[in-house]
């Protein structure tokens, strides 16, 4: 007689949701995060794993359009509901400003962070085409970066945020 006995994984559910303007329906484990449907389940590997904890924001995404972090949330509690990942930003060929003033200013060194910035810079702008410096920094502050000082970080905002109002 063995000592070993063997226990059943958890039926899957099926998650319906709306990723990048796609929707999608596809069957996860309940357990798993919305990093971990977004990364092993869907193959969208630009969110990233950082701690894990909620206090990094690297795997910042955007669900219905607020700011996120996906380690913290688990894909079932997304049903119906719409996420965009950094996958999702560009128009086609196309990058989104903040993705081109990122790259043009230098505000992503080694890029881990940079998701995770982009995507809370985007609701940033969306809710307010022309932040303050404050705002800006208040709006982040979820968001760690070991690279940059931040301040390219605020200057690609806010050539970003300059382009997106015709100014520059």
């Amino acid at each position: 007689m063995s000592d070993h006995r063997v226990i059943p994984e958890p039926p899957k559910t099926v998650l319906h949701m709306k990723v990048n303007g796609v929707r999608i329906e596809e069957a996860i484990r309940p357990h798993k995060t919305l990093l971990e449907v977004l990364r092993e389940d869907l193959l969208l590997t630009g969110t990233k794993h950082g701690c894990e904890l909620g206090e990094c924001g690297t795997c910042a995404v955007l669900v219905d359009g607020e700011p996120v972090l996906s380690c913290l949330v688990l894909g079932v509690a997304c049903q119906g509901k719409s996420v965009e990942t950094v996958e999702g930003m560009a128009n086609g060929p196309e990058l989104h400003p903040l993705q081109e003033a990122f790259a043009e200013l230098g505000a992503a060194q080694c890029g881990y962070c940079t998701p995770g910035f982009l995507l809370t810079a985007k609701e940033l702008l969306d809710r307010d085409p022309d932040p303050s410096r404050e705002t800006m920094i208040a709006a982040l502050a979820g968001n760690l970066c070991r690279c940059t000082g931040y301040l390219k970080i605020y200057e690609a905002i806010e050539l970003a945020a300059a382009r997106m109002r015709g100014v520059k």
